[in-house]
């Protein structure tokens, strides 16, 4: 596992903008950017209960109240806050829901980056702007792991979001040369991830109860898994990487350990780390979802130098241990 970290003298009074701050990933790049000494600006729709993880932020940022697909508030933003760097993480991202109600994440995962990106191309202070592709955008390969090459391909409604949102980016580069480069990540775990039909956090509080994991697959479906602080680290490296090269800018990049696990490996490893041996109740109704998906890191690592800082092992272990202490407090 590398050491590297970010570069305080980069961030110290940068402008910076974060949409979907209050999102899981959101939240840990937001606390980075916050440490690091960064002017931030987010974005905020709802009104959500904070986690330990932003309550920590939530007085030293500055918020901008609106929805990502409000072009007009975004301009705002950006040329109020005169913002050099943007990381455009807002979206609907649970499959299942997107399943349930295709409409409203087309509006918020597609509409939301256009209107990102047509603001962005009006605000010329703008650097460096990321915006949150998906392993998804993929759809389902014949060959496995995915590289950056090959098209997207993508299905069903979250993952045609995600790839319609990845190619709207690619667009305003080409076109208009936004500074914009794209993230595909894997699925995030770690402290802070309140969204229990996941399936991390989900298992770890049916583990730290002593009752049965359920799963909603079969348990066999292949996932990558990818700790959040080490995907808050990526955007910041990719974000120094691009001051350093603006030649990136228009490119994407996975992000990945490169360990993928089946949904029943992932269980037993979280038992391991609990120190519990029980029986997963495996429910097999998943639907619209594809059997096996897992990205190659090659690239972030010739190109960026980025490799996971935190074992899978000791990630897992730290991630129970969280949740262990969360649900603690909860039950007083």
């Amino acid at each position: 596992m590398t050491t590297w970290t970010p570069d305080p003298d980069f961030w110290r009074d940068r402008p910076v903008t974060v949409t979907g701050a209050t999102g899981f990933l959101g939240s840990h790049l937001t606390a980075e950017l916050v440490a690091l000494g960064a002017m931030v600006t987010v974005l905020v729709r709802d009104d959500v209960p904070p986690t330990s993880i932003s309550a920590a932020w939530l007085p030293h940022v500055r918020k901008v109240r609106g929805a990502v697909e409000d072009q007009a508030i975004l301009e705002r933003l950006f040329g109020e806050y005169e913002s050099k760097t943007v990381f455009h993480l807002a979206a609907q991202s649970q499959v299942g829901a997107a399943n349930r109600n295709p409409v409203a994440t087309y509006e918020a995962n597609i509409a939301g980056t256009w209107a990102v990106m047509e603001a962005a191309r009006r605000s010329p202070r703008i650097e460096q702007l990321v915006t949150a592709s998906s392993d998804k955008a993929y759809g389902a390969q014949p060959v496995l792991p995915y590289d950056e090459d090959m098209p997207l391909a993508a299905v069903n409604p979250y993952d045609v979001s995600k790839a319609c949102s990845d190619l709207l980016s690619q667009s305003y580069h080409q076109t208009y040369d936004v500074p914009v480069s794209i993230t595909r990540c894997g699925n995030f775990f770690g402290p802070g991830d309140l969204n229990w039909e996941r399936i991390v956090p989900g298992t770890c509080r049916s583990l730290i109860r002593g009752e049965a994991p359920v799963i909603r697959s079969d348990g066999t479906m292949v996932r990558d898994y990818l700790h959040v602080v080490d995907g808050a680290n990526a955007y910041l490296r990719l974000v120094e990487s691009m001051h350093d090269d603006p030649g990136l800018a228009g490119e994407a990049f996975n992000f990945s350990t490169e360990t993928p696990l089946t949904v029943l490996e992932l269980v037993d490893r979280l038992q391991a780390a609990a120190g519990t041996d029980l029986e997963a109740e495996v429910l097999g109704t998943a639907s619209h979802e594809i059997d096996s998906q897992y990205l190659s890191a090659e690239k972030a690592r010739k190109v960026l130098g980025w490799e996971p800082t935190i074992s899978m092992d000791d990630a897992l272990a730290n991630t129970i241990e969280w949740y262990r202490t969360h649900l603690a407090d909860d039950d007083r």
